[in-house]
C-alpha cells in the first residue's frame, strides 16, 4: 500500500495553480537573492549589488504573473509553493548561507536559474491560454538569459579591481577559518604525540600498546585542541569565522596528525612498525612547512627547519626517554 502524501503532481496543477506556483517561486527566490546580498555586503559589497539586481529581476518576474493571475482568476491567489509540489525542484534554506563560500553562492544562483528556466518551459507547455503561454515562454527566456544579465550586472558592480579584492577577502577568510586552525592543529598532533608514542614504543617493543597509546593521545589531543579554538574565539569581532568551523578544523586536522604515526603500530613486526612510522613523522613535517609557504606565505626554508628541526627534537626526545 502507497503512503499517503499531501503533496500534489506538478501534472494535476490547474494553470491557476500553475501560475501561483510560478509566483510563489519568484518571490522566493528573490528573497534568497535579497539574503545573499545582505550575507554578503560587508565583505563582498560589488557581488552584494549584483544579487541586489538580481532579486529586482525576479520580483520584476513577480509583479508580471500576479498582473496576469488577476486578469484571468481575480485577485485571490492560491497558496501553493514548491514543497506543496511532488518532485518540484527545491531552494536550499537561506540561512545556509552562513556557511557557503562566495564562490558557491555564485554556483547556486545558477543552478537557480537553470531550474525555474526548466520549469517555466514545462509550464508553458501545460498552457492553453496564449496569453498566459506567452508570458511563461517569456519568462523562460528572461532565466535563460539570466546568465547574460547577470554578467551585464557583474560588469557594472563587479569591475576587475573589485573582483581581485573579493578574491582576495575570500582567501583570507578561507585561510584564517579553515587552515590557520587546521594547521595549527596538524602541528600540534604531529608534534605534540611524537614523545609518548615513540617512548611507549623503545619502552614496551609492543606494538599493540604503542598504537593504543597513539590512539589515545591523538583522540584526547584532538578533542582538547577542538575545544579550546572554539572557546578561544567566537569570530564575531576578529572576523576569523565561526567558532564551530575553526573548532572542527583544529580538532579533526590534531588527530590526523597524531595518528599518522601511531597507525603503522598496528603492523605486528616492531621494527618493520617503527621504520614506517618514522618515514610518517618526516612526510607531516614536511607537509606542515609546505602548507607554511602555500597558505601562510611562510619562507619554505624557514618553515622547514623550524618545524622540521623541532619536531626532530621531539622525536629524539621520545626514544632517548624509551630507551632509558
Amino acid at each position: 500500500m502507497r503512503p499517503f502524501s499531501t503533496r500534489r503532481r506538478f501534472a494535476d496543477l490547474s494553470e491557476q495553480e500553475v501560475l501561483a506556483l510560478a509566483i510563489s517561486s519568484e518571490e522566493d527566490d528573490s528573497r534568497i537573492y535579497r539574503g545573499f546580498a545582505g550575507h554578503l555586503r560587508d565583505d563582498f559589497p560589488a557581488s552584494a549589488a549584483v544579487f541586489d539586481g538580481m532579486a529586482r529581476e525576479e520580483e520584476g518576474h513577480a509583479q508580471r504573473l500576479i498582473a496576469l493571475h488577476k486578469t484571468r482568476f481575480g485577485d485571490v491567489i492560491p497558496l501553493i509553493r514548491r514543497e506543496h509540489v511532488a518532485e518540484y525542484y527545491s531552494r536550499k534554506p537561506v540561512w545556509l548561507a552562513e556557511a557557503l563560500s562566495l564562490d558557491d553562492i555564485r554556483g547556486l544562483a545558477g543552478q537557480m536559474e537553470r531550474d525555474a528556466h526548466t520549469f517555466y518551459i514545462k509550464a508553458a507547455q501545460r498552457a492553453s491560454d496564449a496569453d498566459t503561454r506567452a508570458l511563461l515562454n517569456d519568462l523562460a527566456a528572461a532565466e535563460a538569459g539570466h546568465e547574460t544579465r547577470a554578467r551585464d550586472l557583474t560588469e557594472t558592480h563587479l569591475t576587475e579591481d573589485a573582483r581581485a579584492d573579493e578574491d582576495a577577502r575570500a582567501k583570507r577568510q578561507f585561510v584564517l577559518t579553515w587552515v590557520q586552525p587546521g594547521l595549527a592543529g596538524l602541528m600540534d598532533g604531529s608534534v605534540s604525540t611524537l614523545a609518548p608514542i615513540f617512548a611507549t614504543a623503545f619502552a614496551t617493543q609492543d606494538t599493540w600498546t604503542t598504537f593504543q597509546v597513539g590512539l589515545a593521545a591523538s583522540v584526547g589531543a584532538g578533542i582538547s585542541m577542538g575545544f579550546t579554538e572554539a572557546a578561544s574565539d567566537d569570530g564575531e569581532l576578529s572576523g576569523r569565522g565561526a567558532a564551530w568551523k575553526r573548532g572542527l578544523s583544529s580538532g579533526v586536522m590534531t588527530t590526523v596528525g597524531g595518528l599518522g604515526h601511531a597507525l603503522p603500530y598496528l603492523i605486528p613486526a616492531f621494527w618493520v612498525a617503527t621504520v614506517i612510522a618514522v618515514i610518517v613523522v618526516f612526510v607531516e613535517l614536511w607537509a606542515i612547512a609546505w602548507i607554511q609557504k602555500v597558505y601562510m606565505d611562510t619562507p619554505f626554508l624557514r618553515a622547514a627547519l623550524q618545524v622540521v628541526l623541532g619536531g626532530s627534537l621531539v622525536l629524539a626526545a621520545g626514544i632517548l626517554i624509551g630507551i632509558g
